[in-house]
């Protein structure tokens, strides 16, 4: 999730567990602190390999196990610059730092991006694919409540706030499960044998989704809207990636090729060829407009480079603007 969220989480949840008074508002602030530690991670990154901060992005620093010891590191530098202010002692500030550094993790599973939660006993990255990395109508009522428990010092504000968090998950969780109803039908309905299907929210809310259909040569894309006014909105189709056809020249002892695999393993292999721009991989499970395939990310391959040379890693977020116009339509649209 972004930041904001994690933080406001990190401190409703710590908020809660205060039995102090005068304690709200440092609860806030250290769980707050605790809540966005984890994404520290971001900061594993390398000049040469591009692809680093892929394999390190949501690892070790979100596993369930690594909750105590990121609690640990956070309330030493916490208590370092502000026991004076706060007279806590370094135990009190322990506990507000790791009651909102667990909550970091098991927010980010429930979104699409996948979370080691289980390292490292196991390298699978789980996501629940239940709410979107910016999801308003969830983040705003909890800061409200987080910003009223501050000023009054009445934890029930805080609690109100878990309250809400709580229920807009379950809303989204049956949202969600809708969602994967409607891409099946689909899928019916054209004759696929599926081998997976996906359904995952769109930008900033749980109404709209993407649902990518798996089938042995190609994965079919489109969006539903879930609720009371259900929708289907058709999509594209494109092949799978297939290395000795799509790229026969790639060597597979050379990094590219380790690239090629790594970029698979992130995208829990929903790869494909860029269908409009040569030697590129995109990650299909992403893109502002969700019955399409404008991938957010790719890597680029070079036929030239030897075989020492990584692979590129691109960004494609720049076209947001008129993305979220069509979504908006879908989320608008009459049924």
């Amino acid at each position: 999730m972004d930041p904001l969220t994690q933080g406001t989480l990190g401190a409703a949840f710590t908020q809660s567990f205060v039995k102090k008074r005068p304690q709200v508002r440092m609860a806030a602030g250290f769980g707050f602190l605790g809540g966005i530690a984890a994404d520290i991670d971001v900061l594993i990154r390398s000049n040469t390999d591009p692809l680093l901060f892929l394999d390190y992005h949501r690892h070790f620093t979100h596993s369930l196990a690594f909750i105590p010891i990121g609690g640990l590191l956070c309330a030493t530098l916490a208590h370092l610059l502000f026991r004076k202010r706060t007279q806590l002692p370094f135990l009190t500030t322990f506990l507000f730092c790791t009651l909102g550094y667990a909550t970091h993790a098991v927010l980010d599973a429930c979104t699409t991006y996948g979370t080691m939660l289980l390292w490292p006993f196991s390298d699978a990255r789980m996501a629940w694919n239940v709410i979107a990395i910016i999801d308003p109508l969830f983040t705003l009522p909890m800061l409200a409540a987080v910003i009223a428990a501050v000023r009054t010092q009445n934890t029930r504000y805080a609690q109100a706030g878990m309250i809400w968090g709580a229920l807009y998950m379950g809303l989204a969780t049956l949202q969600h499960s809708q969602a994967l109803t409607m891409a099946e039908q689909i899928a019916a309905g054209r004759g696929h044998i599926i081998l997976r299907v996906e359904a995952k929210p769109s930008f900033g809310n749980i109404l709209v989704w993407k649902t990518i259909t798996e089938t042995s040569d190609a994965f079919y894309v489109d969006a539903v809207r879930t609720g009371f006014a259900p929708k289907t909105f058709e999509g594209v189709q494109i092949a799978k990636l297939d290395i000795s056809r799509d790229l026969p020249w790639l060597s597979p002892s050379s990094q590219q090729a380790r690239d090629v695999e790594r970029f698979r393993r992130f995208s829990d292999n929903f790869v494909a060829m860029d269908p409009v721009i040569p030697n590129r991989i995109i990650d299909v499970r992403y893109s502002f407009v969700p019955n399409d395939i404008g991938a957010l990310w790719s890597i680029g391959l070079k036929p030239t480079a030897d075989d020492a040379a990584h692979a590129t890693y691109q960004d494609h977020r720049n076209n947001a603007r008129a993305g979220v116009e069509k979504l908006w339509k879908m989320l608008t649209s009459a049924s």
